[in-house]
């Protein structure tokens, strides 16, 4: 059995199911194990026997977790200035995933929008069946019958917890993003390493958002988020970018000089570009993504990534 074949979209599944890269890839592994000890070629194709134990172990996992977020699930926007408040566990967030492990080489392009942060935290909201069935269907595009197969159901009710699920999605699924040239991206990337605040505000769109997870404090609009970048101890006017790709959207590991004058991994920050603005970032503070995205523990050259 050619099992890692088929690792990538099990784990873009798994993920959109558990909404964690370190839970998905758990459950990956689990299924391959189960399908080594189980799988016969009578009962049908290998790929569909792989989805079917996916699923159930992703069912058995959601029975015991609490439904991961964003921070704009969980509160109203704060204006700038005010506390952070306590971090919250690891486990209240939607955590990124590098998207070469979510999208298949050839399914880059149209795949995006589907892994999404904000894509991903709505399927949260669905009940976990209905959050497979919706998966199956509308991103995976399964036929009904092959979902009433694998679910151990009818067609008559795959279609109901289709109609449910689509109906719970209509508010909450984000617009999607329009193309962005390159360009715009090393704008930000070198106004970013340069604290050229006033480059930087000028790239926000007006409703722009801001969050910081393990912090359920965000931001929103263009005039808090400024304010926020003009704080003179933020930091960043030390801070280096190694750019990466999580869920469809650039991504940068950021670094920052320790007491030694060593850059070490301070924070990974999610970006989304619309047309010629930036309409979101999510920074979420720490290491323990780094080795997640390939990307080092100690930066071996700080010179800037733009000149």
């Amino acid at each position: 059995m050619d099992l890692e074949a088929h690792r990538v979209e099990l784990t873009g599944y798994c993920y959109r199911m558990l909404g964690g890269p370190f839970e998905a890839e758990d459950a990956v592994q689990e299924t391959f194990v189960r399908a080594w000890r189980t799988f016969d070629p009578g009962r049908g194709s290998l790929k569909g026997w792989l989805y079917s134990i996916a699923t159930n172990v992703c069912l058995d996992m959601l029975r015991s977790v609490q439904r991961r977020a964003t921070a704009m699930d969980l509160t109203s926007p704060s204006a700038a200035g005010t506390p952070l408040g306590a971090p919250l566990p690891d486990a209240t967030w939607v955590q990124p995933m590098p998207d070469a492990r979510v999208l298949p080489a050839d399914e880059v392009a149209v795949g995006r929008e589907t892994v999404r942060l904000a894509f991903v935290a709505a399927l949260q909201h669905l009940p976990p069946r209905q959050r497979a069935v919706l998966i199956l269907r509308d991103v995976l595009c399964w036929q009904a019958s092959e979902v009433a197969e694998l679910l151990s159901t009818t067609v008559a009710s795959v279609n109901s917890a289709l109609q449910r699920a689509r109906a719970t999605l209509a508010d909450r699924r984000p617009a999607p993003l329009q193309p962005f040239d390159k360009a715009l991206l090393e704008r930000y990337t070198t106004a970013f390493e340069r604290h050229d605040v006033e480059t930087l505000v000028a790239l926000l769109h007006e409703d722009a958002t801001m969050t910081m997870p393990p912090f359920a404090w965000w931001l929103r609009g263009r005039a808090d988020i400024a304010v926020a970048l003009s704080y003179e101890d933020s930091g960043c006017e030390t801070a280096r970018l190694v750019p990466t790709w999580a869920n469809g959207t650039p991504a940068f590991g950021q670094y920052r000089p320790d007491e030694d004058g060593a850059y070490r991994p301070f924070a990974l920050v999610l970006v989304e570009f619309s047309g010629s603005l930036m309409v979101g970032s999510t920074t979420y503070l720490g290491d323990h993504l780094f080795e997640l995205f390939a990307l080092p523990m100690i930066l071996s050259d700080p010179s800037r990534t733009s000149r």
